[in-house]
């Protein structure tokens, strides 16, 4: 049986485009599968144009589970030309503030493992899909061994931050959306997303078609220890 790698992906603002064009950059409802590659190739030195070294990871199979939506907002973006001058066309970016989510991603234990410590000394800072959004915590959350990737997102704690659970108790919301990559022959009632990474180079990005199968699974207990958030100081000197 596999082993599963699961990242806890929060932060003050988080970006995960899938069809970003131009000027008017979007981003998913949860984290891609390109974005969290992504991610795990920087920490481990993976540079952009070794298509060797990312094909491994690549073909690790992903889900994501929303323990906390956020809100999404958007920015107007202007920029100028640093060797010109010349202002840049005006972009729309979305972004979604707050969010708290579980990836993980199950495959062969070696290449987890070193996943694994590869965040704990990253090669190049890890970022949430864009370089402007830093996580608020440190990624890694949990590696298991002869589990699936199911099992895991049922069974993970609650991850969602002190503020939010305290304005949304265990009874509300009563289940977690999760957005995983369908197995082999499910395909019944599945989406399709073009996040399915198969070249970082800058000079040719390539990203193919990957089914997502949308399922929910019951609240389970919030972490034991739940690390501090620095939002929650605010929240409650608004309170």
């Amino acid at each position: 049986m596999s082993s599963v790698l699961a990242l806890r992906l929060a932060g003050p603002l988080q970006s995960w485009g899938a069809s970003s064009r131009f000027t008017r950059r979007t981003t998913e409802s949860a984290p891609t599968k390109s974005g969290v590659i992504g991610l795990l190739a920087a920490a481990a030195g993976i540079e952009r144009d070794d298509d060797t070294r990312l094909a491994p990871l690549a073909a690790l199979r992903f889900g994501v589970r929303i323990d906390q939506p956020g809100t999404r907002i958007r920015d107007f973006h202007n920029a100028h030309h640093a060797a010109t001058g010349k202002s840049m066309p005006l972009t729309e970016r979305f972004y979604l503030a707050d969010a708290v989510f579980v990836a993980a991603l199950e495959g062969e234990h070696t290449l987890l493992t070193a996943l694994h410590t590869a965040l704990r000394a990253p090669v190049y800072p890890p970022f949430l899909g864009r370089r402007s959004c830093p996580p608020a915590h440190p990624l890694e959350l949990a590696l298991t061994e002869n589990t699936q990737l199911e099992d895991a997102l049922h069974q993970l704690p609650w991850q969602a931050s002190a503020w939010y659970r305290r304005q949304h108790p265990r009874q509300h919301p009563r289940t977690l959306t999760v957005l995983r990559e369908a197995t082999a022959g499910e395909h019944s009632g599945a989406d399709t997303l073009r996040d399915q990474p198969l070249s970082f180079a800058p000079a040719h990005r390539r990203h193919a078609l990957r089914t997502i199968v949308t399922t929910t699974v019951p609240v389970p207990g919030p972490a034991a220890a739940p690390r501090h958030d620095p939002f929650d100081a605010l929240e409650d000197e608004s309170s």
